[in-house]
This record gives structure tokens, C-alpha cells and sequence, in this order.
């Protein structure tokens, strides 16, 4: 027990030692050199080497920042990281569509789907408003009785005719929207195309340049062989 005791004391004096060991040299704004077992106050704001007792470079002690020199940099840090945290995620999004839409094929029928989508939703809604309209006909019939007076006609007409009103009102916007909404349908597919064709460009550059060395390969040799006599 006593033998390994002194053994760990001895172990913990060689590795303070070992680190003592470590030499910092810099030349200061004067131009003097300065050497020292720790960190030189008179170079933080300069590079110091960390020697070795054989004198070679260790590591490299960047100069201590200023609290502002500090938060620049950290704001350079992070700028950078969400740099390559965007383009990460594009690479990602270009995968995931890649994967989606293989071939033009693919896309182009999505996109028809889509547009259908769209349609039937228009056509239920045109549907409805032709319903509407032949409401209000039916209304504007029994309004005719009233015609010199419309105040006096009964609560109840003038209630069909106010909720026709805004119901055919509600109609015409969803219609608007809809239209809208294909034309947001359009725009996605002609965007997603333009990267797609890259996309595709890329990846078919990639699988088929092998195949057209390999192809070319054996049409050279048969050129060059010796015909028979």
C-alpha cells in the first residue's frame, strides 16, 4: 500500500513537471522577445507559440479578443453555421424531390392531378351557385307581388333574399380563390421542373457516364483489330 502511494506521488510530480515543461515565446509590439513557462501578458494581443523543451511548435496561441472583437466573431461563427445548416437541408429537399418525381413522367401526371383536384372543387362550387340562381328566380318571383312597395313584402321573403345574397356573394369568392389556387398549383410544378431538370441532368450524368466508357471500349478494339486476309 505504502509503495503504491508513493508511486501515484511520483507519477503526479513527473506529469506537473511534464507540463511545466511547456515553453511560450512571442516578440511583442516593440519588438522584444519574450519567453516564459505560461502565457505572455505583454503578447495577447498577438500570436505566441507553445514550444517544446526541444523547442519545437506545439500549438499556436491566438491573440485574446475584445468583448467586441469576441462577439464578431461569434456572430461569423453563426452566420456560417446556418450557411451550411440551409444548404444541408436544400441537399436534403433535392433528395426527398428527387425521390418523389424520378422522371418527368412522374411529375407531369402529379401535376395533372392536382389540377383535377382543383377542378372538381370548382365544379361543386359552380354546381351550387347555379342552385343559388335558380333560388333567387324562384324569390325574385314571389317579390314581384311587391313590386310597387318592397317594404311591404313579409319578413321571411326579404330573409330568402338577403341570405341568397350572401351566399351567392360567398360563392364568387371561393370561385376567385379556387382560380388562384390553380395557378398556385401551376407555379409549384414549374418551379419544382426547373430544379427537377437539374436534378435529373446531374443524376443521369453521374449513372451514365461509366456505361458510355465501358460501351466505347469494345467498339475501339474491334476498330483496331487486324482484319483477316
Amino acid at each position: 500500500m505504502f509503495v503504491l502511494v508513493n508511486g501515484l506521488i511520483a507519477a503526479g510530480c513527473l506529469g506537473g513537471m511534464a507540463a511545466a515543461q511547456s515553453i511560450y515565446s512571442c516578440v511583442d509590439g516593440n519588438g522584444r522577445k519574450h519567453t516564459s513557462d505560461r502565457p505572455i501578458a505583454e503578447c495577447t494581443d498577438r500570436t505566441q507559440r507553445e514550444l517544446s523543451p526541444q523547442g519545437t511548435t506545439r500549438r499556436v496561441v491566438g491573440p485574446t479578443l475584445t468583448a467586441q472583437e469576441l462577439a464578431v466573431q461569434e456572430q461569423k461563427e453563426k452566420i456560417a453555421a446556418e450557411a451550411r445548416n440551409l444548404a444541408l437541408e436544400e441537399k436534403r429537399r433535392d433528395r426527398a424531390l428527387l425521390s418523389r418525381y424520378p422522371s418527368k413522367a412522374v411529375h407531369d401526371k402529379e401535376r395533372v392531378q392536382a389540377i383535377e383536384q382543383v377542378n372538381e372543387v370548382i365544379k361543386a362550387s359552380a354546381k351550387r351557385s347555379q342552385e343559388l340562381t335558380e333560388q333567387r328566380a324562384v324569390v325574385s318571383l314571389e317579390m314581384e307581388f311587391y313590386k310597387k312597395d318592397p317594404g311591404k313584402a313579409p319578413a321571411a321573403i326579404k330573409r330568402r333574399v338577403e341570405e341568397n345574397d350572401s351566399s351567392m356573394a360567398v360563392q364568387k369568392r371561393f370561385l376567385a380563390e379556387q382560380d388562384l389556387e390553380k395557378q398556385r398549383v401551376n407555379l409549384r410544378f414549374d418551379e419544382e421542373l426547373v430544379k427537377l431538370k437539374q436534378l435529373w441532368e446531374m443524376a443521369s450524368g453521374v449513372g451514365t457516364a461509366p456505361a458510355a466508357t465501358s460501351a466505347a471500349t469494345p467498339a475501339a478494339h474491334i476498330k483496331s483489330a487486324p482484319k483477316n486476309p
